[in-house]
């Protein structure tokens, strides 16, 4: 049995026939940019995430990267981001000219750890971005109270975690803002690169519309230094349809977590921590094995697919050794060592999942 890591073609077969329809509502309405599909989305959207506003922007990359740049931030500032991230956080925070500041992450949850927040807070500091990994919410209630204490923007890396509730509120409306990826492999993905940014702050989704159209509200009229970051057309209305799907997917998604979790809770295996103020949607099931890489080469012989999220942290990069100071990522450099995330998403079929188990415990067993 062939186990794919997630099967992004049974996505678009399950909802074939809307998806179609979707496509050539586009093509046939003759508008690509900035139409009625986009704003639909948007409206969609914000109602999903329990916010007033919602800008659709082209990837989640760049959802972080305007807001900071909404906020002011820039040379000379610093932004507080986990050690234990995928690198795009980072690159947000320094493609402002901001400095990025890493705090090390909770070892249960692998999210933001708060209790080493507010060491990281000097006079420098302008934001702090908790990321909701692999579709888990971080704790925002201790962290928005010491953005609040010292005066600092809370913007929710959300890219990873579509539908995700912290204390019955859906990700998206935990902070002052939130940016979304909806790459392919995402809960909510796309058919391509996508990305939107939700907020309850009026004049900040004035400046970031602005912002993402070349600084313009008003063809050929430009009040400010913008970019070109815009969701398309095609993709805003393939997003509306798979949004309508989107809880139905999560719960499938919730369900194959609870086997894994039943299933190999007697083995030697750190199974994922879920605290009682979370309900993740599991956009990766991510657990940590000693003997990561050799589980990982021996569930591929036996035709499984897992995949290692991720291998090197953003601060060991060479983008970045050269240019931080030193710092205590000691748990991300472990963490980096031993995660190791297991096939999981709707179109994964249960005898999948236990065919997954019964392989893991093989392994296991034989060590």
């Amino acid at each position: 049995m062939k186990i794919p890591f997630l099967d992004l073609k049974a996505a678009y077969l399950e909802l074939k026939e809307e998806l179609d329809a979707a496509l050539s509502r586009v093509m046939n309405s003759g508008s690509f940019i900035l139409g009625t599909e986009g704003e639909a989305f948007e409206r969609e959207f914000a109602a999903y995430c329990g916010v007033r506003h919602c800008i659709g922007v082209g990837n989640g990359m760049d959802a972080l990267t305007l807001v900071l740049k909404a906020w002011g931030i820039g040379p000379g500032d610093e932004v507080i981001v986990p050690a234990n991230t995928f690198i795009a956080t980072w690159l947000a925070v320094s493609h402002t000219g901001a400095s990025v500041v890493a705090v090390d992450p909770d070892e249960r949850t692998y999210n933001m750890n708060p209790e080493k927040v507010e060491a990281a807070v000097t006079k420098r500091t302008k934001a702090i971005i908790p990321v909701h990994l692999y579709g888990q919410p971080a704790d925002m209630k201790p962290i928005n109270a010491i953005a609040r204490k010292y005066r600092i923007k809370v913007l929710e890396d959300a890219a990873q975690a579509h539908g995700a509730l912290y204390e019955g509120k859906r990700t998206g409306g935990l902070g002052d803002a939130a940016g979304f990826s909806f790459y392919p492999g995402k809960n909510l993905g796309a058919f391509g690169d996508a990305g939107a940014i939700t907020t309850n702050d009026d004049c900040l989704a004035q400046r970031l519309r602005a912002l993402r159209n070349y600084g313009s509200h008003v063809k050929y009229v430009h009040e400010i230094i913008g970019y070109n970051s815009r969701l398309d057309e095609m993709q805003a209305a393939l997003l509306r349809v798979r949004l309508k799907h989107l809880d139905a997917w999560n719960a499938r998604r919730i369900e194959l977590a609870r086997i894994y979790c039943r299933e190999l809770a007697d083995t030697a295996l750190v199974l994922p921590y879920v605290p009682a103020w979370a309900q993740p949607v599991w956009h990766l099931f991510v657990v940590r094995c000693k003997s990561r890489d050799s589980l990982q080469r021996k569930l591929a012989e036996k035709g499984i697919a897992a995949l290692i999220h991720y291998p090197i942290p953003p601060h060991l990069q060479h983008a970045y050794n050269s240019i931080l100071p030193p710092n205590d990522s000691a748990c991300s450099e472990k963490l980096a060592d031993e995660l190791l995330s297991l096939p999981i998403g709707p179109h994964l079929r249960e005898d999948e999942v236990y065919a997954v188990i019964s392989a893991i415990r093989q392994i296991l067993t034989h060590n």
